[in-house]
């Protein structure tokens, strides 16, 4: 009889275990284009991550979108969990994060922004590359504090300094989205 106690008290300590380890999900709360506030650990991870204060992440919809696609591989034309390219990255983000159309493509991204200096960039700014000498073949997302979210060809979705010396020197371009329809702009 204490043999089966003990075994019962020992499975259910195994359970709460096991319970209590499971994997803390982002989700997205809210509508597009509302700023909700951030989960606790959201909140913990990218404040260490880029060095703020937890304060300072105050979008919940953008960081739990962010904390979604983290990690998910590169693929060229991807557009889900299986794989994405920086366009679909930076596309999905503004439509379920902020309820703004861009379009689909890179190249065409380029075409919705108004020219911004660095240091004037703001939290959805677009930020343009110029990789293997194609004039903005690559595009992230600016967070803040000089960090961005991109589809790394080798890492996957990351965020990233801005000045990040392997990024920064392909640098090109940034600015803020100039509002608009762009539903038919090559989606």
């Amino acid at each position: 009889m204490k043999l089966c106690r003990r075994y019962l008290l020992l499975l259910f300590a195994a359970s709460l275990l096991f319970a209590s380890c499971s994997s803390k999900k982002a989700v997205l709360k809210g509508s597009p284009g509302e700023v909700v506030k951030p989960q606790g650990f959201i909140k913990e991870k990218y404040a260490a991550i880029m060095g703020v204060n937890e304060s300072d992440i105050t979008n919940g919809r953008l960081y739990n979108f962010v904390e979604e696609w983290y990690s998910t591989p590169y693929r060229f034309g991807g557009l889900d969990k299986e794989g994405i390219d920086c366009s679909g990255l930076a596309y999905l983000l503004e439509q379920q994060v902020y309820g703004i159309n861009i379009p689909r493509m890179t190249s065409q991204q380029i075409n919705v922004i108004k020219r911004k200096y660095e240091e004037e960039l703001q939290e959805g700014d677009l930020v343009f590359f110029d990789f293997d000498g194609k004039k903005f073949s690559h595009v992230g997302v600016y967070l803040q504090n000089g960090y961005v979210v991109h589809a790394s060809s080798r890492k996957g979705v990351i965020v990233v300094r801005l000045k990040d010396p392997t990024l920064y020197k392909y640098f090109s371009r940034a600015g803020s989205i100039i509002p608009g329809d762009y539903t038919a702009a090559g989606q």
